[in-house]
């Protein structure tokens, strides 16, 4: 877990409200406010249960349905389509949040003890797509682009990986991870994972659009992706503005967020 104080929280926030205003205003994603608990069947339609219940904060209720922490709003944002028929012309729907996310991180044991990197409880920008099926490649491409712009106006060093199958997770179709560069690890490590999921999800979940070709329900495709992971984002803009003297410039897109703060320390 990590406390922030002063100009850094600051900056945490500056840095998550830039994210998310960015994807409303030039990417054209819908602002939402989601649950931060959910129950089962939404960790079943997107994938996390039953498979990653050990990576799950888990609260149970006697005489009432257990609830859990989300890990990602991926799990509440792709939510808003379960169950629904949705007609063509609403598609595509683009979703953003802000929202921490927690994680018991069981398999991690001892990987990224200290720092920011890893952490039980953190913040995320995370963006969800519903697509019509033969637009879903096109969208994640898009998607993918709308997470390197964040990293491109913060001036960091970044590189983007697609991923052979063996380390895709586990309802994806194709992913690419942005891994962004941390000067103090000498190298990149992940700040955001890009996935079309296809109709895994929609399959699960029966989210389904009505095709205006034969005019009977079809599954959707569902896409996700992190834009960004906020604390992460905060350790590469320190390490990576930190100056001779200790101080940190203040990237030139958060100064607006800063009260035009241009140095911390």
């Amino acid at each position: 877990f990590a406390l922030l104080r002063g100009p850094i929280a600051r900056l945490h926030r500056a840095l998550a409200q830039f994210m998310i205003n960015l994807h409303i205003n030039e990417h054209g994603y819908e602002e939402t406010y989601t649950p931060y608990l959910v129950q089962a069947p939404a960790l079943q339609g997107t994938g996390q249960l039953p498979k990653f219940e050990e990576d799950l904060f888990k609260i149970t209720r006697e005489g009432e349905a257990d609830l859990y922490l989300i890990p990602t709003a991926e799990v509440s944002l792709t939510n808003i389509v379960s169950g629904e028929i949705l007609d063509a012309k609403q598609l595509p729907l683009k979703f953003v949040a802000h929202t921490p996310c927690f994680r018991s991180e069981a398999g991690a044991s001892g990987r990224d003890t200290r720092g920011m990197i890893r952490q039980h409880q953190f913040d995320k920008v995370e963006m969800v797509q519903i697509v019509a099926p033969e637009d879903s490649m096109a969208a994640l491409e898009s998607l993918t682009g709308n997470a390197e712009r964040v990293l491109q106006l913060l001036e960091l060093p970044y590189r983007t990986l697609a991923l052979c199958t063996g380390d895709m997770g586990f309802s994806a179709v194709k992913t690419y991870d942005l891994e962004v560069w941390i000067p103090s690890q000498d190298k990149y490590r992940e700040i955001s994972s890009c996935s079309n999921c296809g109709d895994f999800q929609a399959r699960r979940m029966q989210a389904r659009w009505r095709n205006p070709e034969t005019g009977k329900p079809e599954l959707v495709h569902t896409l996700n992706g992190s834009g960004l992971a906020v604390g992460r984002t905060l350790v590469a803009v320190l390490e990576n503005y930190q100056q001779a003297d200790g101080s940190i410039r203040v990237p030139e897109v958060l100064k607006p967020y800063m009260g035009g703060l241009e140095v911390i320390g």
